[in-house]
């Protein structure tokens, strides 16, 4: 049976609650993706050009993170994040840049209200092409726990 560590970054908690009850689900561990500075609203006012999350994602600026994930011990990491600008949120790629998911299966799960995570698998792909991401998939919540189950097997 694989080991299951679903590393999670949420904004603003929609994606923690879909990764905690995802991580139930699968029987897998929970870690939390947080930047060394946590986002105000005001950095997540993606209406502003010049609010953090702008910025960020206009220059592909590098997000220092709180502490490494303890993947070592798992087959299977699964990353959740909301979409931002149509894709991963720079903190992601600045997670996969220290944390080696070498020989990782990788799947990536999205929250998001419209966009699907397509995005995001093609930028990561392209990004770290060294990486096995096997799936991606857009989830809004109220799945059922079949639906996570049939996903991730």
């Amino acid at each position: 049976m694989k080991k299951i560590l679903v590393c999670c970054f949420s904004a603003s908690g929609t994606t923690k609650k879909v990764a905690e009850r995802f991580a139930k689900v699968v029987d897998g561990d929970l870690f939390e993706i947080k930047p060394k500075i946590e986002y105000t609203s005001a950095d997540l006012d993606w209406t502003n050009k010049q609010s953090r999350s702008s910025i960020e994602m206009s220059t592909n600026a590098k997000v220092e993170i709180e502490s490494l994930a303890p993947i070592s011990d798992y087959d299977t990491i699964c990353l959740a994040f909301p979409i931002w600008w149509y894709k991963e949120p720079v903190i992601i790629d600045s997670f996969l840049e220290e944390n080696d998911l070498t020989g990782k299966e990788i799947y990536i799960f999205v929250t998001s209200g419209s966009s699907s995570s397509e995005g995001a698998l093609t930028s990561l792909k392209e990004r770290f092409p060294n990486l096995s991401f096997v799936s991606s998939k857009r989830f809004m919540g109220a799945e059922s726990e079949d639906e996570y189950i049939s996903w991730i097997s």
